[in-house]
């Protein structure tokens, strides 16, 4: 029975060309990690971190411990193994362990819910979880429900209650494993792990990647953006779950024999700060919100950020006020990019030497990109398109859902974002919103993330978020939720500035009819504004 998924993405496609980017029809995913054991960096620093240190040939021990483990349960290739776990050297071995054996790691925001986590479970048919001592009583009757879970592994620390039938401590169990294990003889087009996607428009969505997709995303981003050396340290402040994290802190650390540091528990300043001055990371990986806290932190001035020799943003849009309070607070100018789960890392990105401040970027090598309009046509420079994008990481498919896949994965193995996008002549990219974000008011069509951007630049406001909302009488209206940088201030008169600012800047109809001060925005589980929490507000 053949276990290779349909790779809609051909492997000779232009961008697989345009790196010169070939791998073996029969690969397991590990070697991103065991061939730096070959390549005689056995004894350098894979793992750094408040958890301890991991050199590549402890790691690469602890991950045939982990895979020896799993067979032991008597799994099968292909099963899944859901994976719910902070950032501390566990993740990468028992990570690892899986794709080496043969199994399919899943990667789970660890502030899910029972009743999401009930149905990852019963959406993948896991039968085995992996999770940290802390994040146990998450596995209640409720997410255990009507799903095929039989074993929960509970690593850095005692289980505590949960309703799995069987539970093993980790620290108990591995030791009795041998220290290394052959790879699984896997096809390039293998599952090699799944991400979920956050839901935020219906329920999560299971993003399945290959075994090829990682080396993939190395190739195209890492080695033209962050080109990094043995000697590099990389800090992800997001975590591995989230797939920014992942290839930050996993994928490109260790496919350039390099060291990642791992910090748990809860991203606050003041332990970045320390994780920095401590471990003296050389690449910072962040996102807008973070840097907007990182540069009004009290302690901030008093950090040592000379290590620092780049720092990166994604995820969202990064303002002028925040390029401008890192550059001062550090002297390294960000780097801002665009990526998705779907094609699991940045696909544009602006350069260290190259850069447009509001812009997502550049086309990344090995990823095409296309702007189209809504009838599938091509847009010029300085028209607003649909954008496109077609790499050889791209996912295949949504798990169980092939009318999401049908929408979102097209002919070739093009994806269509279903994001806004103007291209300049010199090939920057800047985001404009979602195609079915438009919404008209007072007669007059409007995009909140316009007004989002207008606001932001306001240098009075430190962070907001701007959404459509419904009037009783059913006409629409936009809504501003809003950070100030200082407190004390007078409501009523703010709202007014704020409003003129928007109406002197942008169209006088775009202003938000009602703003709403808060003291911090809620942020999801991957550091973003959690704009479906706004919206319940």
């Amino acid at each position: 029975m053949t276990r290779e998924i349909a790779d809609q993405v051909p492997p000779d496609s232009a961008g697989a060309r345009e790196i010169g980017f070939t791998i073996p029809q029969t690969y397991n995913a590990s070697r991103i990690l065991f061939d730096n054991l070959a390549n005689g960096r056995a004894d350098r620093p894979a793992l750094i971190g408040p958890m301890g240190t991991r050199s590549y040939a402890e790691l690469c021990a602890e991950v045939c411990r982990w895979g020896h483990g799993f067979v032991s349960l008597g799994l099968a290739r292909g099963d899944r193994i859901l994976m719910f776990l902070d950032d501390t050297p566990t993740y990468p071995a028992a990570f690892f362990g899986a794709v080496r054996a043969g199994f399919v790691p899943l990667l789970i925001n660890t502030l899910t819910p029972p009743d999401l986590l009930q149905f990852y479970l019963a959406d993948s048919g896991a039968s085995v979880a992996v999770a940290d001592a802390e994040f146990c009583m998450r596995f209640d009757a409720q997410a255990c429900a009507e799903t095929q879970l039989r074993t929960l592994i509970a690593v850095n620390g005692a289980s505590g209650d949960h309703a799995v039938p069987e539970t093993i401590i980790a620290e108990k169990w591995l030791p009795a494993f041998p220290a290394d294990l052959a790879e699984a003889d896997t096809d390039r087009n293998e599952m090699a792990f799944w991400m979920y996607s956050s839901g935020s428009t219906g329920r999560p969505k299971g993003i399945v990647h290959l075994q090829h997709d990682m080396a993939y995303s190395e190739a195209a981003f890492a080695r033209n953006v962050l080109q990094l050396a043995p000697g590099d340290i990389c800090f992800s402040v997001p975590k591995i779950f989230f797939a920014y994290g992942f290839g930050n802190s996993i994928t490109f650390p260790f496919s350039a024999g390099a060291a990642t540091l791992l910090l748990p528990g809860q991203p606050r300043p003041a332990a970045i700060f320390a994780a920095i001055e401590r471990f003296r990371p050389t690449v910072f990986f962040g996102l807008p919100t973070l840097y907007t806290s990182l540069t009004k932190a009290e302690d901030a001035d008093a950090t040592d950020f000379s290590s620092l020799r780049m720092a990166l943003s994604a995820a969202e849009v990064l303002s002028a006020e925040v390029f401008n309070g890192w550059k001062k607070l550090t002297g390294i100018e960000i780097v801002e990019g665009l990526g998705s789960t779907e094609v699991l890392h940045i696909y544009l990105s602006n350069r260290p030497e190259n850069k447009r401040l509001g812009a997502a970027g550049l086309r990344v090598p090995g990823y095409e990109i296309e702007l189209k309009d809504k009838d599938g046509r091509h847009v010029g420079d300085n028209e607003e398109g649909i954008l496109w994008v077609r790499g050889d990481s791209n996912t295949p498919l949504y798990w169980n859902r092939p009318d999401k896949s049908a929408e979102t994965i097209r002919e070739g193995g093009w994806i269509y974002t279903g994001d806004r996008f103007v291209r300049d002549a010199e090939g920057f990219h800047f985001f404009r919103g979602r195609a079915d974000d438009l919404i008209k008011i007072s007669g007059q069509w409007v995009y909140p993330l316009e007004v989002e951007l207008c606001l932001a630049e306001h240098p009075g406001v430190r962070e907001c978020a701007v959404f459509a909302a419904e009037l009783p009488d059913r006409r629409m209206t936009l809504k501003a939720v809003v950070v100030m940088n200082e407190r004390g201030f007078d409501a009523d008169v703010t709202t007014r500035m704020l409003q003129d600012f928007v109406k002197a800047k942008l169209l006088p109809y775009k202003y938000p009819r009602e703003i709403r001060f808060m003291e911090e925005l809620p942020k999801t589980g991957t550091g973003k504004i959690d704009r479906q929490a706004l919206l319940k507000i």
